[in-house]
């Protein structure tokens, strides 16, 4: 008995942080939705892509990740978190350290080559600001970005 359920509080302790690892989306998943995001747009323009971006239970939604799109302009087009975002120009604004992270994006942008971006930003499912990675595409006048969490 007592070699069972030190197997089983084993078992437990290894199958934890496997399950956990299990919840952070990683960079390459990022990059895989922001592709797979071209190619919806591609398919079905930039009307659907955005509704589709803005809609709940989105297949551009996967834990924690969520596309954005924003115009070169600094204006939100869509926003997988928060749909209160589109339409509002957010060039100015900054991250809990004071970094203008739209502005510096959108000007990375310009380059017109895809990139990584990194910042603090508010994670909808804690609820925590956390460190945050953003993959962004630039595509004509806009830029189409999924981002990790940290951990």
């Amino acid at each position: 008995m007592f070699l069972r359920n030190c197997l089983l509080a084993a078992a437990v302790a290894v199958a934890a942080p496997i399950a956990a690892a299990a919840d952070v989306v990683t960079k390459p998943e990022a990059e895989a939705m922001v592709k797979k995001a071209l190619a919806y747009l591609k398919a079905n323009g930039r009307d659907k892509l955005f509704a589709e971006i803005d809609k709940k239970d989105s297949q551009f939604t996967d834990r924690d990740l969520y596309l954005v799109a924003y115009g070169l302009d600094g204006v939100v087009r869509a926003h997988g978190a928060n749909t209160k975002m589109v339409g509002k120009n957010l060039m100015e604004l900054k991250d809990v350290d004071g970094k203008a992270f739209v502005k510096e994006r959108v000007e990375m942008a310009k380059k017109k080559v895809p990139f990584w971006q990194d910042y603090k930003f508010n994670n909808p499912v804690s609820g925590k600001i956390e460190p945050k990675t953003m993959y962004c595409v630039p595509e004509d006048d806009m830029i189409v970005c999924g981002g990790v969490y940290l951990k």
